[in-house]
């Protein structure tokens, strides 16, 4: 069987080209998965089809990975998750009327004048039917009352399941503290929710020998970041090359952390090449498979420059 061969990116479904790579070659595979949250790369996904595509793919390392080599997974929870089930109701917040009546004041109004309609109402306090109507019956009733609910959804649990029924183990679990996701938190006008500011990193374990390389990393970096657990690293500044690229320093990180010089890195959702590139810095091999044309062929032409140049000392 001709297998897929490192150094270079691969254009198709991870779950079908996974099946193409050498056993027991990678050392580290790292990658961020598809988020669930409606891009271009996620049309038609259900949360259904989704675990699915990250079950699949988990297990599949099992096979790839070295006795001894890791999973790393960049993953959040997903603080906006529409849930039909949810009850349609949002926090109230009176510091953003743009009319100051309330519901107790149209409450005591009906008790002196129990006859009067919100037409009525709404004369008698200066304001809308459609203000009365909000505040008898809920501030949601325009937009909010017919959207559907959101709650915070947990992936780790599902990743840490999918990975032990492959035979992977949970090693460790550290935090990339990123910049504050404001675009992504929309919803904190009408709630109580924190603004997003990290992510998760998931390193899971195929059972072997690994090697603690104390060299690959010098004392400085192994004080700065090599034994800690919070990794504050700044987000990428404008996703314009693709929609949910995370730092080339966090991939760097984490492949001189988890692998030696000349070992495999695989990334089976590259998006537009960031682990290959960081690999390639490091003096790692990768191999990179990307479901998008259009972002593989972004991939191979960032690689090609890259190759073109001897890689950094890092």
């Amino acid at each position: 069987m001709a297998y897929l061969l490192e150094n270079n990116i691969y254009c198709g479904d991870s779950v079908e080209l996974m099946k193409e790579i050498k056993p027991k070659s990678i050392a580290l595979a790292f990658w961020s998965p598809p988020y669930f949250l409606g891009k271009d790369y996620e049309q038609n996904a259900t949360y259904e089809s989704w675990q699915k595509l990250l079950r699949n793919v988990i297990k599949l390392h099992f096979d790839v990975l070295k006795p001894g080599g890791f999973l790393v997974i960049n993953i959040a929870d997903i603080l906006s998750f529409k849930d039909e089930k949810m009850p349609k109701i949002m926090g109230l917040n009176p510091s953003s009327r743009k009319c100051q009546v309330t519901k107790e004041m149209i409450l005591e109004m009906l008790r002196k004048n129990p006859r009067m309609n919100k037409y009525q109402l709404a004369e008698a306090f200066n304001c809308s039917e459609q203000t009365i109507d909000r505040r008898l019956n809920g501030n949601n009733i325009r937009g909010g009352k017919y959207e559907t609910g959101t709650h915070v959804k947990e992936v780790g649990g599902n990743l840490e399941t999918y990975a032990s029924e492959a035979g992977l183990y949970l090693y460790d679990v550290r935090i990339w503290q990123k910049d504050p996701a404001w675009n992504n938190s929309k919803w904190t006008t009408n709630t109580l929710k924190a603004v997003s500011e990290f992510e998760y990193l998931y390193v899971f374990w195929k059972p072997g020998n690994y090697i603690v390389n104390r060299a690959r990393l010098t004392d400085e970096e192994w004080r700065e970041w090599g034994y800690r657990q919070i990794w504050n690293i700044a987000s990428v500044r404008a996703n314009n090359e693709h929609p949910a690229m995370f730092p080339k320093e966090l991939a760097r990180r984490v492949i001189r952390l988890y692998s030696d010089e000349d070992e495999i890195v695989l990334d089976p959702f590259l998006g537009s090449g960031t682990t290959a590139l960081a690999a390639i810095e490091a003096k790692r091999q990768f191999i990179g498979i990307e479901l998008m044309e259009k972002y593989a062929l972004l991939a191979k032409k960032k690689i090609s420059m890259a190759l073109i140049s001897p890689p950094l000392d890092i």
